[in-house]
């Protein structure tokens, strides 16, 4: 099985240590480097490639969520930092998990399960007839550039005011579209409505617990007026 390689970001030289400590209790990680600062990282994730960063937030020059912002193809981001008022804002940057410090092993290791889990790649979906199913895509609009989607790739969408936030298997993008426009791109059998403003792919679906659905890592609520049609879409 393949390492995920880590890169730990903090200016402080204890914590540090401390991350690099409970990598090494992790046998699926392997440290790849360390650095003190954001510039420095930029340059490590130019050389090498990453899997999972561990990204302090206040440092000196540039801080962990203006660094995050400057990166194109960011890795599983994991913020660990000893100030709360941040995690809206991480979270927004499409954050696989956020620790205050200071945080126990145990605790770390669910983080770091998150990030494993989101770099497993998907199972491929095959028609009845064994052939390969064809691959769909759209098209969607934001920040001046056109981005392909593939729509295996989407895990769910939920409304924000006249925007939509979808949460991608690489990351979030947030187009400037509402989400019923959003809704009417995508086929309504692979895509079900399950709240007044979430959608998600029935094909990442982990597991559905009371009036909450899974999906990876995120934990999406079930509306009362769309739980009975949402079961009988499951065949439930």
């Amino acid at each position: 099985m393949k390492k995920a390689a880590c890169l730990i970001v903090d200016d402080e030289p204890i914590a540090r240590a401390i991350i690099e400590t409970y990598c090494r209790h992790l046998p699926q990680l392997t440290v790849a480097a360390c650095c003190d600062n954001a510039l420095d990282a930029k340059t490590e994730l130019q050389k090498q490639p990453i899997d999972i960063l561990f990204l302090d937030i206040n440092m000196p020059v540039l801080n962990g969520l203006a660094f995050v912002k400057t990166l194109k193809n960011q890795p599983q981001i994991i913020f660990t930092t000893a100030y709360k008022e941040y995690a809206v804002d991480a979270f927004d940057l499409a954050a696989c998990d956020y620790l205050l410090k200071p945080f126990s092993l145990e605790r770390f290791i669910v983080a770091v399960d998150k990030a494993l889990e989101r770099l497993q790649p998907s199972p491929a979906v095959v028609s009845p007839v064994g052939e390969p199913k064809k691959e769909e895509t759209i098209f969607l609009k934001t920040d001046g550039k056109i981005y392909k989607i593939n729509l295996d790739g989407i895990l769910f969408a939920e409304a924000s005011g006249n925007y939509t936030k979808i949460i991608l298997s690489s990351g979030m993008l947030v187009p400037g579209m509402t989400f019923t426009g959003f809704l009417e791109l995508l086929p309504s059998d692979q895509f079900l409505r399950i709240h007044r403003s979430f959608v998600v792919n029935r094909t990442r679906i982990s597991h559905i617990e009371g009036n909450r659905v899974f999906v990876g890592s995120y934990e999406i609520p079930i509306g009362t007026t769309y739980r009975e049609a949402f079961l009988k879409q499951l065949g439930v």
